[in-house]
């Protein structure tokens, strides 16, 4: 037996290793397994390229749970170590064999799947063991060997009856870890790390029930086998080339990746590129609401199918982490334990590429079934006007199939709207003014005022808007965005077929004046305006600018305006075409006008949802006096 030390630069790395080295205690698992599919690959392509004398077969990685002994066993048949190898590569603190190989065998192994330059992967055991064992046999059958260590520096090694290739590893589990005794643990973390590794992994046997043969009777006993229990899918929907798979296995592979998810993705992207970076996987636009703090991480990232973090922020755009599905790329820099990616020139030519790839996809489908697309916008618009506002290239390409719906449930594109507005939608200063609703039910009587003129009115809806409008109110020199309850819906041009006042001139400067009197203690600006007769006698509009500012601030917008809230402002507007007008005016006593005014006043309040509290108790209470 050979005794020695082995070779750190710090007497102390186990509590270092147990406490400091990994973000998470429970990745020993997916490292381990990681290292037994890096062996099982490794001999995959020794045998490829015929350096390899010996059967490859169809390996597994098998876990085992020996709680009697409280250890837990990872058993893979791959490429195996020599005693010499042991010492270079278990001996030698981060020093990686994974790398030493794809080095050796840079030309021809590039593409064989080992993950590799992680180095330190197999000492995370010690954040869970007390003692570790490796019983290991080299595919060049030279003697098997035993390699055991008690978390000190301290080291055995010596001969071992093994008689197959490959390695097991032990894990004494240490008392306050316990847990990883327990099979339903394992096996979760085997789902979520591990789901997808490129070799099987068997953790224990099942019963499976074959089919009845022909002719067998109702009654007769089913026939049952046992089988290997494989958790693992070796060859996920995203390893495959876009032409191999149809919708349903798009479909399927979503299934596999949210069995909790119940409604189907709208459409999904598939990303496949080795040149100048290798990257592949598959994306899904899911239904979105307007929150937005409930639908990131969703994306899982994977290298070389072993999953690293669901935060995949600084890879891909922040507007798309709302999507859902998988990134795989080797070429993706992570810290030694995979869990917080490192921005480098890759992976900023990788953002750019799925950026694009996206853009792309979204041109094809609106090009292609723009009535599909149409009916999906409302499910995807919130990644869509993100993506404008946050960036450029994809603003730029977004031009062509963002879509403004109307309050008539028509879509239009930008080119569209301008040609369709250009005529009637024009302001003093020349601009053109797009008029636009956030809520059709509570802005119903002004969205109809202004229809009735014969202006579109856009539904946009999204907390994305006000900030996108903005936007492009600063790339587009000749347009402005304008509530349709906004104050500068008044500045839009007439046309020769606007309303006229029933009301006189003076029957008019007469009306706002006494408006204004008995409305100077709330502080409205009193405008008046001709309107249909069935339009609200009184309503409220608000500056567009302080309006937008507020819905911005909701949002984390706003914020060079300082983080005190916006005041209120607001204007009253009189419909002089509204008969109450005409009977304010004939009133006979200023009480009853005041009257008249106040309740009109607070109708217009009422629609716009700012009558609270006891002005809302006095309302109700002067309109109950009304009716009787």
């Amino acid at each position: 037996m050979e005794k020695g030390k082995i070779n750190v630069s710090v007497d102390n790395i186990f509590p270092l290793i147990k406490k400091f080295l990994y973000s998470d205690q429970e990745i020993f698992l997916r490292e381990l397994v990681s290292n037994a599919t890096d062996a099982t690959l490794k001999l995959k392509h020794l045998c490829n390229i015929g350096e390899a004398s010996v059967e490859y077969g169809n390996p597994q990685i098998e876990i085992k749970i020996d709680k009697d002994n409280n250890t837990l066993h990872i058993i893979d048949q791959g490429i195996g170590m020599s005693e010499e190898e042991v010492k270079k590569y278990i001996n030698e603190v981060a020093f990686s064999g994974a790398e030493e190989f794809l080095d050796k065998y840079k030309d021809s192994a590039k593409d064989s799947g080992i993950i590799g330059h992680f180095g330190l992967g197999f000492y995370s055991a010690f954040m869970v063991a007390n003692k570790v064992e490796i019983i290991t046999k080299s595919y060049t059958d030279t003697p098997a060997v035993h390699w055991s260590c008690d978390g000190s520096p301290e080291f055995s090694l010596e001969p071992s009856d093994k008689a197959d290739r490959g390695t097991e590893i032990i894990l004494h589990i240490a008392d306050d870890s316990k847990d990883y005794l327990e099979s339903s643990t394992i096996r979760r973390l085997l789902e979520k790390y591990n789901k997808f590794m490129p070799i099987p992994i068997k953790m224990g046997t099942r019963v499976e029930t074959l089919p009845k043969p022909e002719g067998a009777k109702e009654e007769d006993p089913a026939t049952t086998k046992e089988v290997d229990d494989i958790i693992n899918n070796p060859n996920p929907a995203w390893t495959k080339a876009p032409s191999e798979l149809k919708e349903e296995d798009y479909q399927n592979f979503y299934r596999e990746l949210y069995p909790m998810q119940f409604e189907q993705p709208l459409f999904n992207i598939h990303l496949n590129v080795d040149y100048p970076f290798n990257l592949t996987g598959i994306l899904y636009f899911p239904k979105l609401s307007n929150d937005l703090n409930i639908q990131k991480d969703r994306i899982q990232l994977y290298q070389n199918q072993v999953f690293v973090t669901d935060n995949v922020e600084g890879i891909v755009p922040e507007f798309l982490t709302m999507l859902r599905g998988v990134i795989d790329s080797p070429d993706i820099p992570l810290n030694v334990s995979r869990s917080y990616l490192q921005a480098d020139g890759a992976v900023k030519k990788i953002s750019a590429y799925i950026t694009r790839k996206v853009a792309d996809k979204l041109t094809s489908l609106f090009k292609e079934d723009r009535e599909g697309f149409e009916s999906k916008w409302n499910d995807v618009k919130v990644v869509i006007e993100y993506g404008m506002l946050s960036e450029e290239k994809f603003f730029e390409k977004a031009e062509k199939f963002a879509l403004y719906p109307t309050v008539d449930n028509s879509y239009l594109t930008f080119e569209e709207l301008e040609t369709q507005i250009k005529e009637l939608h024009t302001d003093k200063d020349g601009k053109l003014v797009l008029l636009y609703a956030t809520n059709k039910e509570e802005q119903y009587s002004y969205i109809e005022a202004a229809k009735e003129k014969g202006y579109t009115v856009l539904l946009l809806d999204s907390p994305i808007a006000p900030h996108l409008m903005q936007k492009l109110e600063g790339t587009k020199e000749n347009i402005t965005f304008s509530r349709v309850d906004a104050d500068a819906v008044e500045n839009l041009i007439k046309k020769e077929d606007s309303r006229i006042s029933k009301l006189s001139e003076e029957q008019i400067t007469a009306l706002k004046d006494k408006v204004t009197e008995v409305t100077k203690e709330s502080g409205y600006v009193v405008q008046t305006e001709a309107l249909s007769s069935d339009a609200l006698p009184f309503m409220l509009t608000e500056p567009e600018f302080m309006r937008r500012m507020k819905d911005m601030q909701k949002t984390g917008g706003g914020g060079f305006m300082g983080s005190g809230n916006f005041p209120d402002m607001y204007n009253l507007v009189i419909n002089t075409n509204h008969p109450l007008s005409t009977e304010i005016l004939e009133s006979k006593t200023d009480k009853k006008k005041e009257k008249l005014i106040k309740q009109a006043v607070d109708l217009a309040r009422l629609s716009k949802g700012v009558l609270k509290g006891a002005e809302l108790s006095a309302f109700i209470k002067r309109s109950v006096d009304l009716i009787k």
